[in-house]
C-alpha cells in the first residue's frame, strides 16, 4: 500500500478545517450537525473522524491555530530591537491573519470575523473551549507585553505604564475590530492602522487639555 505523504495529510486536515470554519460561522456552532461538516469539505466521514472525534475538536483546533500564529507573529517581533511600531505590527499580524482565510466566505463576505463571534458565543457555554481561548490569549498578551518591554527599553515608552495594560489594549482594539466587521460588513486594515497612527501622534506640552465634565483630568505626561 502507497504511503499517504504528510503533504496529503496536511491538505486535507486544512480542508477539513475550512469547511468546519464556513459552517460555524453560517450557521453557528450548535446549529451545525458533523454532516454539514462533511457535505462542505466534500469527504466522507471516515475521513475526517481521523482527524477529528468530533465539533468539540474542530472548533478547538480552528481556534488554537489561529491564536498561534497570532502568537508567533507577536513573538518574532519581540525579538527584535526595536521592536516595529504599534500600528504597522497590528497591520501587518491583523492583515496577514485575515489574508490566510480569505478564501472563507459567506454570503459574499469574510467568514472570518463572524467565526471569531461564534467562538466568543460559544466560550460562554464550553469550559473547554473556554480554556483554550484563556491560554491562547494569555500566550498573545504575554508577547504583546514583551514587545511593550521593547519599547521601554529604546526609550519609545514611557517605562510607568504597564506592559500587560498596553497588551490588553492593543488586543482590545483588534477584537473590537474584527467585531465592527462582522457587524457592520468589511473594512481593510488600513483603518485599523490609520486610527491608532493618529492616537499615536497625539502629544501634551505643558499641561493637559481641560476635560469634559463630569470626567477626572489626565496628570500632565512627559515622555
Amino acid at each position: 500500500m502507497a504511503r499517504v505523504s504528510q503533504e496529503h495529510l496536511d491538505a486535507r486536515r486544512r480542508q477539513i478545517l475550512d469547511g468546519a470554519a464556513l459552517c460555524f460561522a453560517r450557521n453557528g456552532f450548535h446549529a451545525t450537525s458533523m454532516q454539514d461538516v462533511l457535505k462542505e469539505a466534500d469527504l466522507s466521514a471516515g475521513a475526517v473522524y481521523r482527524y477529528f472525534k468530533g465539533k468539540e475538536e474542530l472548533i478547538g483546533a480552528i481556534v488554537a491555530e489561529v491564536l498561534g500564529s497570532v502568537r508567533a507573529a507577536f513573538e518574532e517581533a519581540a525579538r527584535q530591537s526595536p521592536p516595529p511600531p504599534p500600528d504597522e505590527l497590528v497591520a501587518y499580524v491583523l492583515g496577514h491573519t485575515l489574508a490566510a482565510r480569505e478564501s472563507l466566505v459567506v454570503d459574499g463576505k469574510p467568514a472570518f470575523p463572524r467565526l471569531v463571534v461564534q467562538v466568543w458565543t460559544e466560550t460562554l457555554r464550553n469550559d473547554e473551549l473556554a480554556a483554550i481561548l484563556r491560554e491562547g490569549y494569555g500566550s498573545v498578551r504575554a508577547a504583546w507585553a514583551r514587545i511593550v518591554e521593547g519599547y521601554q527599553e529604546a526609550g519609545l515608552m514611557r517605562t510607568d505604564v504597564d506592559p500587560d495594560h498596553v497588551a490588553r489594549t492593543m488586543i482590545a482594539s483588534v477584537l473590537g475590530f474584527i467585531a465592527q466587521q462582522s457587524l457592520f460588513g468589511p473594512a481593510p486594515v488600513d483603518v485599523l492602522q490609520q486610527g491608532l497612527r493618529a492616537l499615536m501622534s497625539m502629544r501634551y506640552d505643558d499641561a493637559a487639555p481641560p476635560a469634559p465634565r463630569g470626567v477626572n483630568a489626565p496628570e500632565t505626561r512627559s515622555n
